[in-house]
């Protein structure tokens, strides 16, 4: 048990692991976040590996989260995938505790440094990351696709846990 669940309110958002159940709920909000989504399929399959670590918000009683986190580990370290929060959620402050509950996990499954890239324009995002203590540790010129055709760079971040 966290700290965060302590604190927690009834019907307050909650953080739980995440199953192959989730997938299509999954690729929904992914689809409404990244020019390049993944599919259903693809969540199923990255759920199902061993080493993946999933964590999604809820809201009150509901059974489908509004926001995922997604890492894969590899002895100590970890890389986080993706993470997500639904339009409808976003702005909310609900990607903080998600990433803290997230970033527990990996702590206690021995992860000592985490390692994550983003798209260099994602402001949000990477003031996000550096609230947690990322650091940029790279860049990777034109990575992604932009909905305009045009290519962002990424950035890659790490910290220790």
């Amino acid at each position: 048990m966290s700290l965060f669940d302590l604190f927690k309110k009834p019907g307050g958002p909650r953080i739980d692991p995440l199953s192959s159940d989730a997938a299509s709920r999954m690729a929904a909000i992914h689809a409404a976040s990244f020019a390049r989504p993944w599919s259903t399929l693809e969540f199923e399959r990255l759920l199902g590996e061993r080493g993946v670590v999933g964590d999604g918000i809820f809201l009150g009683t509901a059974t489908r989260p509004v926001g995922f986190v997604l890492s894969r580990t590899v002895l100590d370290e970890a890389e986080i995938l993706t993470v997500a929060v639904a339009p409808e959620a976003r702005g909310k402050g609900l990607s903080i505790p998600l990433l803290e509950r997230h970033l527990d996990e990996l702590s206690r499954r021995g992860v000592r440094t985490v390692h994550l890239e983003v798209e260099e324009d994602n402001q949000p995002a990477i003031a996000l990351y550096r609230r947690f203590g990322f650091r940029e540790t790279g860049r990777r010129q034109g990575y992604y696709q932009k909905p305009d055709g045009g290519r962002a760079a990424a950035l890659t971040m790490a910290r220790e846990l």
